[in-house]
C-alpha cells in the first residue's frame, strides 16, 4: 500500500481513499484522479497547518501550553472560517462521547479487581481450552 507524505506527515492511501469516497457521490459516477487526490491532500495539510498555527498563537496569548477546542474555534473565526465553527463543535462533542465509551472499556480491567498476572493466567487457560476443543 502506498503512502502520501507531506511536511513529514504520512497518510495511508486507504485513509485518503476512504475520505475521498465519503465526499464523492459514487452514484454520480465521479472519480478523483491521482493528481487531484494528491492536490486535495496537500490542501488539507495546508489548511490544518494554518489552523494549528493560528490556534497555537491564540493559546500562547492566553498563556496556555495546550491548544484547546476554544483556541481552534477562535482560530477558525479569525481566519474567516467562522461558518465551520458549529460543525467543528458538533464533531468535538461526538468525539468526546466516543472517547467516554473507550475509557469505559479501558476501565474494565481496573474494575475486574484482578492483577495483570491473574488476567494473563485466565487468558492462557481460555486459549488452552479453546485449542483443546479444536483438536
Amino acid at each position: 500500500m502506498s503512502d502520501y507524505e507531506f511536511g513529514g506527515l504520512t497518510y495511508e492511501t486507504a485513509t485518503v481513499q476512504k475520505i475521498v469516497g465519503e465526499i464523492l457521490l459514487q452514484s454520480a459516477g465521479m472519480a478523483f484522479s491521482k493528481e487531484a487526490r494528491d492536490l486535495l491532500i496537500e490542501c488539507c495539510v495546508e489548511f490544518i497547518t494554518l489552523i494549528s498555527s493560528e490556534a497555537n498563537e491564540i493559546s500562547e496569548k492566553d498563556s496556555k501550553k495546550t491548544i484547546a477546542c476554544d483556541h481552534i474555534t477562535k482560530a477558525l473565526d479569525q481566519l474567516g472560517f467562522g461558518e465551520y465553527v458549529p460543525a467543528v463543535l458538533e464533531a468535538a462533542a461526538e468525539h468526546k462521547e466516543f472517547q467516554k465509551g473507550r475509557e469505559k472499556k479501558a476501565n474494565k480491567f481496573e474494575q475486574s479487581g484482578l492483577s495483570l498476572d491473574e488476567l494473563e493466567r485466565i487468558q492462557q487457560e481460555q486459549f488452552a481450552a479453546a485449542a483443546a476443543r479444536h483438536t
